[in-house]
């Protein structure tokens, strides 16, 4: 976890090239927020509630479906690490007991409220009820999130009272939903928050909103609370849709889309213990409900809004990875399965022999191909089929590094022009079959390390 304002970053003056010092400005990535775009039947707020130490930094988030609970669909995925957050627990609780119609969602920045033992789990459950009281609501029907430092205790009476003066702050302009964004943060540097809309065949456009968070301890792999193995960031995140959604569809849809977006970024490669990815659907669009066995037609078009949708706040997280100067896709095609080639591109994205010759511009791509040469796989790899290239950004013809195994006479300028670019995409050919995946990750720079060696003093 994160905790930005307790432990401010710490920036080294050397003579050596800093990422700060060539990379344009992270908040070029904040967007307007068209009115026309936020989902109906939801209000929202922002507020500070003594978390963190300086009070300009908002540190507590609400986001609320006014529509009834009934026509209210809930979804989550939640991280695999072995030492879950009590956050994490907790909503797995609520969303069974609910059978997917939680209506709410609250979450503090600043502590991560994770290996915490009995009093984390009483302090979640704590702050589900509290918003529960705003909704008038009996039932559970809260699910909770927290980041920031593992190990400390929440200030739980803080937290309770902020939860009851937000109720005088809802409302659902673009600057409410932005005020959620910016409660989530830690050591990100810009909000990350996006809508957009869309049409499933019905009267009225489907309306979305997501917003996520994450920087630094990124490499997600989150899946349903059934599936509760061994578990992936501090990586927290809320879609909010007026679609109309059953239940097991909507989790059937965010666990696809969660698949190819957030289960597919690194920073670091260091899994969290609170990474959460949670899905409100209210249905306020009307229409047809929205169900994989009973529409599937419908169904089929949600699910791929979704997950270009989560695609796109995932890459968000990547573009303000700690001291990253490059976006890079990996790009793996060929494979036998897409577990296979999943597999293959997170190895390469997290190897730090990759990560370090990119941040220094070195078109070193024998680096590409031993991160490659140790992943196992569902059959063996046949190092003949394998072909490497660079691909470039303005459109021109591949730098192909291995074609087949056997390598190319490697143009060193161009291939360093292409790596000079922020944005830069490395395909990989198995030759084993049909399937492919990407990969989103970035580069290791020495910020990242002065970051990450001074972070809690």
């Amino acid at each position: 976890m994160r905790l930005h304002a307790l432990n401010p970053r710490v920036y080294l003056h050397v003579h050596y090239r800093m990422a700060s010092s060539t990379a344009a400005p992270k908040t070029r990535h904040v967007l307007p927020i068209e009115p026309s775009t936020l989902p109906r039947g939801f209000v929202a707020t922002g507020v500070y509630s003594g978390i963190k130490k300086n009070a300009s930094m908002l540190d507590l988030g609400l986001v609320l479906s006014t529509a009834p609970i009934s026509q209210t669909s809930s979804a989550a995925c939640f991280t695999r690490n072995a030492f879950k957050a009590a956050p994490v627990t907790v909503s797995a609780d609520v969303l069974e007991k609910s059978a997917g119609r939680a209506r709410a969602i609250v979450v503090n920045s600043g502590c991560a409220n994770a290996v915490t033992g009995k009093q984390g789990v009483s302090d979640a459950w704590a702050m589900c009820r509290a918003t529960d009281a705003l909704l008038k609501s009996e039932d559970a029907s809260t699910l909770v999130m927290s980041t920031g430092v593992i190990g400390q205790n929440l200030p739980i009476a803080r937290i309770l009272a902020g939860i009851e003066s937000a109720a005088s702050s809802f409302g659902s302009s673009p600057e409410h939903w932005e005020r959620v964004a910016r409660a989530f943060m830690t050591t990100d540097t810009f909000p990350k928050i996006r809508a957009r809309s869309f049409h499933l065949g019905g009267p009225s456009p489907v309306r979305i909103l997501g917003i996520d968070k994450g920087a630094g301890m990124i490499h997600p792999n989150m899946g349903p609370a059934p599936a509760m193995l061994p578990l992936h960031a501090t990586l927290l995140g809320l879609i909010a849709t007026d679609a109309r959604v059953s239940p097991r569809s909507l989790q059937s849809a965010l666990t696809y889309a969660v698949d190819r977006s957030f289960n597919s970024i690194s920073v670091d490669g260091d899994m969290s213990t609170n990474d959460t990815i949670i899905a409100l659907a209210n249905g306020e669009a009307g229409g047809v409900e929205v169900d994989e066995h009973d529409t599937p037609r419908e169904y089929e078009l949600f699910r791929t809004e979704l997950t270009n949708f989560a695609i796109e706040l995932a890459q968000l997280v990547v573009r303000d990875g700690e001291g990253a100067t490059k976006f890079v896709t990996i790009a793996v095609n060929g494979a036998a399965s897409y577990a296979d080639a999943h597999r293959v591109a997170s190895t390469v994205s997290t190897s730090a022999l990759v990560k370090t010759a990119l941040f220094g511009e070195d078109a070193n791509w024998g680096r590409i191909l031993a991160a490659l040469g140790r992943v196992p796989l569902s059959a063996s790899v046949d190092p003949t089929r394998v072909s490497v290239s660079f691909l470039p950004r303005d459109g021109t013809s591949p730098l192909e590094l291995l074609v087949q195994g056997e390598p190319q006479r490697v143009d060193e300028e161009r291939a360093k022009t292409i790596i000079q670019n922020e944005d830069v995409e490395i395909s990989i050919e198995l030759g084993m079959g049909s399937e492919e995946a990407r990969y989103w990750t970035c580069d290791f720079s020495h910020e990242y390390v002065t970051i990450n060696g001074s972070y809690r003093s």
